[in-house]
């Protein structure tokens, strides 16, 4: 009968209550750590043992860290011409997979998608051995000795990059390229007034997820910075090593709230774009 309600048994009302328990305990694994990590940055305490009582000291302290803003600095450069030149090489790596046809596109594919197959600690060896091999130039003035890192993180993210954007261009109209085509524009005049704006939300999606996985790296990092490079996660994780301390806390809340914010803006856009 329409509008009737469906009536459940005890065992689909067991399977409800016990399929919420498992969602919720599920969500305090995850979450928990994270909420506790914020709250204690507030601690006014030395150690993250007790609470002390609020305080934004700590904030402070990590602000006026020099060492601690450098390693951020040094992050952010990375990210930013990791992130440029990985939207600029999935970009076209997607519109090579969506448009042509070659004998070796299964492939070249696979091997795309490889990056984002494998750990990141074979990635990182990887590199590390390669870098190596080649003698990558050291002592060189900031930001060229980041070149390194910036070199792993573009073939670490621009896949993520390449697939986003290819998602996108699978509901592309074929024949509004072709259209302007016919009405005299160019390759270039088609692909830079028809074929662009329409690829712009996956850019802009791929873009944020590119920096969002730069800026956050630590295992690719690890491996392939210098001794005289460290980034934030980098020097997160050194700080980290002698004792979780509520300025520990307040660096990695800062770095968790930008991965938030970034990560928030690149669904919300994938989102938009997947309903275009």
């Amino acid at each position: 009968m329409k509008g009737a309600r469906r009536s459940y048994g005890p065992l689909d009302y067991g399977r409800r209550l016990w399929l919420r328990i498992t969602l919720w305990l599920s969500f305090v694994f995850l979450y928990a750590p994270i909420a506790i990590l914020v709250v204690y940055s507030f601690n006014d305490s030395r150690r993250n043992i007790v609470w002390r009582g609020f305080t934004l000291k700590y904030y402070e302290r990590a602000w006026n860290n020099d060492s601690l803003i450098q390693a951020f600095a040094n992050s952010l450069t990375i990210a930013f011409f990791s992130t440029l030149f990985s939207v600029l090489l999935g970009m076209m790596t997607a519109v090579l997979l969506w448009r042509f046809r070659f004998p070796a596109k299964a492939p070249f594919e696979g091997a795309v998608s490889l990056p984002i197959i494998i750990p990141e600690i074979c990635m990182g060896v990887a590199m590390m051995a390669f870098f190596a091999r080649i003698g990558w130039p050291a002592g060189l003035p900031w930001p060229l000795n980041l070149g390194a890192i910036t070199i792993a993180h573009i073939s670490f993210s621009f896949p993520f990059v390449a697939m986003v954007v290819r998602a996108r261009l699978a509901r592309f109209n074929r024949e509004l390229e072709e259209a302007a085509r016919d009405l005299g524009a160019s390759e270039w005049q088609a692909f830079r007034d028809v074929l662009l704006p329409y690829m712009k939300p996956g850019l802009i999606a791929g873009a944020l997820l590119a920096f969002t996985l730069s800026l956050d790296d630590f295992v690719i990092t690890f491996f392939t910075a210098g001794p005289e490079t460290v980034t934030f996660p980098v020097k997160v994780y050194s700080m980290v090593r002698f004792s979780v301390t509520p300025e520990v806390n307040a660096a990695s809340t800062v770095l968790l709230l930008i991965t938030l914010v970034l990560t928030t803006t690149a669904i919300l856009l994938q989102n938009r774009s997947g309903r275009d």
